[in-house]
């Protein structure tokens, strides 16, 4: 077999095994999607009307804030999942698992690319539930077209791969999985101080520049744009940006840490 065979063989091995795990062990996922839903839940039917007076003067209602918050708390949603990919690479890597794959016949960088895929899968299947329970309680997004849907789930791919390739470094620099899921709480956090809850005009003028330059705010309006049938403007361009750096640094974080790891 060709080295890229073999690569593609041991990562899809690798694969199955990730997801065997997520499997036979879903608390972490289900813990984890817990924040995004309860959020959902807390900001439609206890903030909903209050908050849509900062969107439009409260014209549209609480129908209207579902609108505005959804495709931040979609985002949100990966940014949770892949804390779960911190918290399992760091438990391979201190439970001696790692060392062991290192000894048998394997693609090395197999491993850290199951990592990767499982995690990616995992957060694309976290979104759509989450999506649905949206859909449940009134989102609606009449006035996109087919491609903006493909766009906005390409979108979502993209991020949720950046974001996975940031939390596997994280988990590989992480001593146990207490320290990579605190390590990786930015990817919760980050998206509290965005445009996922309220506009960035309407923050403090010295928090804004904190709330527009971060990788969270340009990737939620490019979505937002997205599934509403809206102008994304410089958003796009700014959200793909972000994505890409994310993911180059993420991949040459993570594969520089892994490879300097003692056999």
């Amino acid at each position: 077999m060709s080295s890229v065979s073999l690569a593609v063989r041991d990562s899809a091995t690798m694969l199955r095994r990730n997801l065997l795990h997520a499997r036979r062990y879903p608390s972490l996922t289900l813990n984890l999607l817990l924040t995004p839903v309860m959020l959902l839940l807390l900001f439609v039917y206890v903030f909903g009307n209050a908050m849509s007076a900062g969107i439009d003067g409260g014209a549209g209602g609480r129908s209207a804030y579902i609108a505005y918050l959804v495709p931040g708390l979609l985002l949100m949603t990966i940014g949770s999942t892949t804390i779960g990919t911190a918290v399992s690479v760091s438990n391979d890597m201190s439970e001696g698992v790692i060392a062991r794959f290192r000894t048998l016949a394997i693609h090395r960088g197999s491993v850290i690319i199951g990592h990767v895929v499982g995690s990616v899968l995992q957060a694309v299947a976290s979104v759509v539930l989450v999506g649905a329970i949206a859909l449940a309680i009134g989102f609606r997004s009449t006035d996109a077209t087919a491609l903006e849907w493909l766009a906005a789930l390409g979108l979502l791919v993209l991020f949720a791969t950046a974001l996975t390739w940031i939390a596997v470094g994280m988990g590989l620099v992480s001593p146990n999985a207490e320290a990579a899921s605190n390590n990786a709480m930015p990817l919760i956090l980050l998206p509290l101080i965005s445009s996922a809850f309220t506009p960035v005009d309407s923050m403090p003028g010295w928090f804004q520049p904190i709330a527009e330059y971060q990788p969270f705010t340009p990737a939620i309006e490019t979505l937002r744009g997205l599934l509403l049938g809206d102008a994304i403007g410089h958003h796009g361009w700014l959200a793909l940006g972000w994505c890409l750096a994310l993911a180059v640094l993420g991949y040459f974080w993570s594969a520089s840490t892994f490879n300097r790891d003692p056999q």
